[in-house]
């Protein structure tokens, strides 16, 4: 069971914002490509998770601080006795170890050591384990999910499990014999009880509104939608159709995320858009899907 989700980081979010109506910074172009990529490798690892047993409890990205240090494990499994520490690698391409040292064939360059990360995690964990007063073994492991990755010599005994070996990694954890439930539950209770609500290494370039570009974005291509007729937003580039309501709605969320501490108007709205659509179209949207505050020019939208 998955006692805590998975949700799109907002640094990732933020980024893929951004980086459609600005021009990133190269570090920020390369972290946002980075984020997107674990991101999709971490879904991916969640999608192989589900066939396993009910008994077994599933708590992805946690954010969590034990001896004033936060630590964050990708993937977190209690099955039977035993905790699962599972840190998602989505590398591509070829690499190898070296004195202990972790390289990119291609480029001869040194990577970060992704069990350094993992040990870290994994000593974190337990201390606040230890806090709870569960005195649990922890298995730690690298999990390497893409399928073109190969990493060459590396010693025998190294915690990880490479993409030809996770079928028969995840058989193994079907067999792990049930353990008291009600204990495990407590312990994924307390566990999300004390996980971050922020994460406090998010790291965004400076924007302001009038830097970023205005109008809305194809979901399908992420070109600038242009023409607008009889209700529906076409893109000039890919070609695809979508109601104007969708569009300016999505629009909106952006605007949200990017500018949290600003009104939602109709006005503002329209001008987001880049005009398109006219301001009995947008204040019609936002009646219909937001609640309105304050009357005539001063109005505004909120949450229903």
């Amino acid at each position: 069971m998955i006692n805590r989700l998975r949700f799109e980081p907002k640094e990732l979010e933020m980024l893929r914002f951004l980086s459609r109506r600005l021009e990133l910074p190269l570090k920020n172009e390369n972290q946002y490509l980075h984020l997107e990529k674990g991101y999709a490798g971490e879904q991916h690892f969640d999608r192989e998770l589900q066939d396993l047993p009910d008994s077994c409890i599933i708590l992805n990205d946690l954010l969590l601080e034990n001896s004033n240090t936060h630590f964050q494990i990708d993937t977190l499994l209690i099955a039977g006795g035993t905790i699962f520490i599972f840190e998602v690698k989505n590398y591509e391409g070829d690499y190898y170890i070296e004195n202990e040292r972790w390289y990119s064939l291609l480029s001869k360059t040194e990577i970060k050591n992704p069990l350094l990360q993992l040990q870290r995690s994994e000593t974190l964990l337990r201390g606040l384990l230890k806090e709870f007063g569960y005195h649990l073994p922890i298995k730690s492991h690298l999990i390497f999910i893409n399928p073109g990755f190969q990493l060459y010599q590396a010693p025998i005994n190294i915690p990880a499990v490479f993409p030809s070996q996770l079928n028969r990694f995840l058989e193994k954890l079907k067999t792990i014999p049930n353990a008291a439930k009600s204990r495990n539950l407590k312990l994924a209770e307390q566990l999300n009880a004390r996980c971050l609500k922020e994460n406090p290494y998010v790291r965004i370039p400076e924007y302001t509104y009038d830097l970023l570009r205005k109008g809305i974005i194809c979901s399908s291509c992420t070109s600038f939608l242009a023409r607008f007729t009889q209700g529906y937003l076409t893109c000039g580039e890919c070609g695809s159709k979508e109601k104007v309501d969708t569009a300016v709605l999505r629009s909106v969320k952006e605007f949200a995320v990017l500018f949290p501490d600003r009104k939602i108007t109709t006005n503002t709205i329209v001008d987001w858009c880049g005009g398109i659509g006219s301001g009995k179209v947008v204040q019609r949207i936002l009646g219909k899907n937001y609640k309105i505050q304050g009357h005539g020019k001063y109005s505004y939208y909120i949450d229903k």
